[in-house]
């Protein structure tokens, strides 16, 4: 199946918290290896309908009837293998962005690579302020700044998100990615 491409990342993101998790979260987590799993690799829809299967078993389905969303974790999201489709797969499935409290190198650069806007609390009580079911919206503006504001509609309340990346990086994802930024560029 053709590599799925992501539009240019619009100013305002909104849409719901899918899944909340705790530290440590694997790219395996994200998206499990093994027989059953990696045959499917160059079928993202396919391989899609694993992502978070080891945690929750109706997370694909979720992001799929609700249109994409977000994903909320603790210390170093990501961890482990460097392995792509733990961002290539909830971008197919509509994650606009992932926030946590820490991510691991790798993995930060695959969201960024494949569109995905990463997100750290500048306050990491912030974490206890999101709940998983809530609604979302992120004033993403042009990305220029370091921040972004998020808007908890359910509970009303704001907070400020730190943009894990630098100026070439926020380029990137503006474009919807590594790819969309190399076409723009020609």
């Amino acid at each position: 199946k053709p590599l799925p491409q992501k539009g240019p990342l619009p100013v305002e993101l909104t849409g719901s918290v899918l899944i909340k998790l705790g530290d440590n979260i694997t790219t395996d987590h994200i998206i499990p290896g093994g027989a059953k799993v990696l045959p499917l690799r160059s079928n993202i829809p396919a391989i899609s309908e694993h992502v978070f299967e080891r945690v929750n078993a109706s997370f694909a389905k979720r992001a799929k009837e609700m249109g994409g969303g977000f994903i909320v974790g603790g210390v170093n999201y990501g961890q482990g293998s460097s392995r792509e489709h733990a961002a290539l797969c909830p971008m197919f499935l509509g994650i606009k962005a992932v926030m946590t409290k820490s991510f691991a190198r790798i993995h930060l650069s695959n969201l960024i690579n494949f569109g995905i806007l990463p997100l750290t609390f500048e306050e990491e009580k912030d974490f206890d302020r999101i709940a998983q079911g809530d609604e979302i919206k992120i004033e993403a503006g042009d990305l220029r700044e370091k921040t972004v504001t998020v808007v908890n509609k359910t509970k009303n309340e704001k907070f400020a998100m730190v943009v894990a990346s630098d100026e070439r990086e926020r380029d990137i994802m503006r474009a919807g990615g590594t790819l969309a930024y190399l076409k723009r560029r020609g």
